[in-house]
């Protein structure tokens, strides 16, 4: 009797180990699995495959010979200037729209947590141009950044020649500025949500040692958001390294002679409009690496912070 107790104990050990204490969560969770394995796992797993083989597209049913090829997809996109160019747009982009970001969403929020008149409308409005299609956005954006435009009208003989969107040294500069001011609405709402969370007495006891709004707002607010701040980065880090519609429309496909090419938008061509899906899936590889690398490392060192 003694010994099929313990076997039974063990056994359900065994399945609270494996299933954990609430199985029945499996069940609410299994679509969401399926749903990752199905978009990210799955694709992901056959770029890695096609990125060492010699692959090609092919109509359905028909088998052709896809060999091995060891590293030579990656070196064929490593050498391409191409590819180099645009992960060295996408660095620029970065450094531009990850800081931009931080700041003004804080900066913000900050300021519509406070007690301001309209409050429900600033917050309303910040958010607008983010839940409105890209297309749309794009064509106002145009609108103001053309040659012709508005912008360029108002600056005068101080516009820029050639124009924004159109200049190799200012168009992801005007592509970053662009995306930060589209997303802007996102970050600054997950602010709100942190900010509710910082101790109202924390800014209490700021103001009973006669601390400035300037100096709560560095020793109170910002450590008290810090959780959120790293969310903020990470999530700016790998939204922008997936920039592709935004130089696709905005500057006709990565222009200026690519100064606004993402490894996005040039994978793309390579992948699907060159026909050279393996040399798209090496480039594909090759981005989510170097996200991987700069978001750990990004992690590191707010941690230690």
């Amino acid at each position: 009797m003694t010994t099929t107790t313990m076997a039974s104990a063990k056994g359900a050990r065994r399945f609270t180990t494996l299933l954990g204490r609430r199985p029945v969560g499996l069940l609410f969770t299994a679509p969401y699995a399926v749903f990752l394995v199905a978009v990210f796992a799955y694709p992901l797993g056959l770029a890695v495959w096609m990125s060492f083989h010699r692959f090609i597209f092919t109509a359905p049913g028909v088998s052709v010979p896809r060999p091995w090829v060891g590293l030579d997809n990656y070196k064929e996109a490593l050498t391409d200037p191409a590819v180099r160019q645009a992960f060295g747009n996408i660095a620029l982009f970065l450094v531009i729209n990850v800081p931009l970001t931080v700041a003004l969403s804080l900066l913000l929020a900050t300021a519509l947590n406070a007690a301001i008149p309209f409050r429900a409308f600033f917050r309303a409005a910040y958010y607008i141009p983010y839940v409105t299609a890209s297309v749309a956005v794009v064509g106002v954006w145009l609108f103001l950044f053309s040659s012709s435009g508005l912008v360029n009208k108002a600056l005068g003989p101080l516009a820029p020649h050639p124009s924004w969107l159109v200049n190799s040294h200012l168009a992801m500069p005007s592509v970053a500025m662009y995306v930060t001011w589209k997303q802007l609405g996102f970050f600054i709402l997950l602010y709100l949500a942190a900010l509710q969370n910082v101790p109202k007495e924390l800014y209490e006891a700021a103001a009973v040692d006669g601390a400035s709004r300037r100096r709560t707002f560095w020793s109170v607010t910002v450590p008290g958001v810090r959780s959120a701040t790293t969310l903020v980065v990470l999530l700016s880090l790998v939204t922008g390294a997936n920039l592709f519609t935004e130089p696709y429309l905005l500057t006709g496909g990565g222009g200026p002679d690519g100064a606004s090419a993402s490894p996005v938008l040039v994978m793309y061509q390579r992948g699907i409009e060159q026909g050279h899906p393996d040399v798209g899936a090496a480039i594909g590889v090759l981005l989510v690496l170097a996200v991987l690398v700069v978001a750990l490392a990004d992690r590191y060192l707010l941690r230690r912070k």
